[in-house]
């Protein structure tokens, strides 16, 4: 049963209620993705130009995709300024794990009119994986410089906050208690702690990050200058302390960070609570 306020299980056209991507992969291609457009957030419908009910631009092609394969608990939505672009505005991956809970796998917004930043590839153009496979240090300053973080190609669109509740009231109308997802890198972590997220691993990590920053901590004895990445003062930002991390500037890489949330819960968790305002930034 739903848990938010107001809102309705999810019931397919025949009735039948529905609990998981699963079963929603199970109905016809178009109502799934019926289902799965309304996750979307109304203003990425008027910034991009399409229309909610054909999903086409004013020139009549389709611009947003979906990947939901049948008998298989996962999905995938993609929303391009236009059809020909090699980057979505919109995408989102979703999977329901093992335990009857939402996954929140990805989930990336930006601006398709705004500079690109190439840090997602090599010297050769090709993907680094997030970094994995090498960085690019020119690009990654010039990110860093534009006011984004770490594996930002473009700046923002600022419609996270629009679409996690329509997000949260979806899962809750499967019947679903709890959301999970992997922050990927500082920053990301931090800005689910804004949206009601608590730890499953990585707490600690957390803690001790905000701890080592502060004065006297070793985090904050290795903003030493040596590079642009690791600037007396980054310490006090939530961008500055996830380059530096992003940078290596822990003994420790950043990794096994599991978050949740509990659908209609607040978890009140913040692990930096005296960092400066970055203009809508978290």
């Amino acid at each position: 049963m739903p848990r938010l306020p107001g809102n309705s299980a999810l019931v397919d056209a025949a009735g039948r209620v529905l609990h998981s991507l699963r079963e929603i992969n199970f109905l016809s291609p178009v109502e799934r993705e019926r289902f799965y457009v309304d996750i979307l957030p109304p203003r990425l419908f008027a910034y991009l130009g399409i229309s909610p009910q054909n999903l086409c631009g004013a020139d009549g092609l389709r611009r947003i995709k979906v990947i939901a394969p049948e008998g298989i608990g996962i999905a995938r939505i993609e929303v391009k300024a236009h059809p020909a672009d090699t980057d979505t505005a919109f995408f989102l991956e979703l999977a329901d794990t093992h335990y009857g809970q939402m996954e929140l796998s990805f989930c990336i917004i930006a601006d398709p009119e705004a500079p690109r930043y190439y840090v997602d590839k090599d010297a050769a153009g090709r993907d680094n994986c997030f970094t994995t496979l090498g960085r690019n240090i020119p690009e990654e300053l010039r990110a860093m410089e534009a006011g984004l973080f770490p594996n930002q190609t473009r700046r923002g669109l600022h419609l996270f906050g629009e679409f996690f509740p329509i997000f949260e009231r979806f899962v809750d109308s499967l019947g679903m208690e709890m959301i999970v997802a992997e922050p990927l890198t500082y920053d990301n972590a931090i800005r689910y702690e804004k949206y009601g997220f608590d730890y499953i691993t990585g707490k600690r990590l957390m803690l001790e990050i905000d701890q080592e920053f502060r004065r006297g901590g070793i985090l904050f004895g290795r903003l030493d200058g040596s590079n642009p990445f690791r600037m007396p003062g980054a310490e006090r930002t939530v961008r500055g302390r996830s380059w530096a991390i992003h940078d290596g500037i822990m003994d420790e890489p950043w990794d096994e960070v599991r978050i949740y949330k509990t659908v209609g819960e607040h978890a009140g968790i913040d692990t930096f609570p005296d960092r400066n305002n970055e203009g809508g930034h978290p």
